[in-house]
């Protein structure tokens, strides 16, 4: 039946920042899709509640521990404890995220590391330990989380070069790791989401919302629900013949 192609039971996902926002978001898409879930951040107890939570509402196993992306050993250690527990990863959802606001000229260099070193750098470690898992597989789906951000230039108000500068490394990382990983049968996409009111984004979106709303042709922001679809298709077996893709959902914006 078409509905298995979708179907995610029994596959395990990592997924990086899942205690919040747009990763809470795919954690639960994915639970209802009955994968087994591991998340991480810096919150551990954040983790924690919201894989108990998942464990609760939807039957799945789930891990939760605190994990800085920045750090490889610690990423070493979440990688060998979710092999340990699963014997298996299926789909890594790189979405841990920094941002900070201030004018190009402005921008201390403490803070422009910090948001490569978490977006960039931290994309790129849990890759590559969770990749020499899946290439011994010959199996699996990375999803990095890009931004319309990472297109080009942005609007006066969007005051984060760091953040967009990162975002569109996302996107050249997720196009060159696919060409290179293809021959191992890992797909490696990106989703490129719009304007989703988070706890990262409230603000921006304060100032800026009269514009995007003329910006985004379907006239609304994301959702709580609006990013789970792509993110379930990405990481199915409806997907296995896609990788190197950067898929917006953005309300349209990015086609104008």
């Amino acid at each position: 039946m078409i509905q298995s192609l979708f179907s995610l039971t029994n596959r395990v996902a990592i997924i990086t920042g899942g205690s919040r926002g747009l990763g809470a978001q795919m954690a639960t898409a994915y639970a209802e899709a009955g994968a087994n879930i591991a998340i991480c951040s810096r919150d551990g107890s954040a983790c924690e509640e919201m894989a108990q939570r998942l464990t609760q509402q939807y039957g799945i196993q789930a891990y939760g521990a605190q994990c800085d992306v920045t750090d490889e050993e610690q990423i070493t250690q979440f990688v060998t404890e979710v092999m340990r527990q699963f014997g298996k990863i299926d789909i890594l959802i790189n979405n841990s995220g920094a941002s900070w606001a201030t004018p190009a000229e402005d921008m201390p260099l403490s803070a422009w590391q910090k948001v490569m070193d978490v977006n960039v750098t931290g994309t790129f470690l849990m890759s590559k330990a969770v990749g020499q898992h899946m290439i011994q597989a010959k199996q699996g789906k990375i999803i990095n989380i890009a931004s319309i951000a990472g297109f080009g230039g942005t609007p006066a108000f969007m005051q984060t070069v760091g953040y967009n500068t990162s975002k569109g490394a996302i996107i050249t990382f997720t196009k060159d790791l696919a060409v290179k990983w293809g021959q191992y049968n890992i797909c490696v996409n990106a989703l490129a989401p719009g304007f989703f009111p988070t706890k990262m984004s409230q603000v921006l979106i304060k100032h800026g919302q009269e514009y995007i709303m003329q910006v985004t042709p379907l006239g609304k922001l994301g959702s709580d629900e609006d990013l789970k679809g792509a993110a379930i298709f990405l990481a199915s077996s409806a997907a296995d013949y896609i990788t190197g893709v950067i898929l917006p959902v953005d309300g349209g914006a990015s086609a104008l």
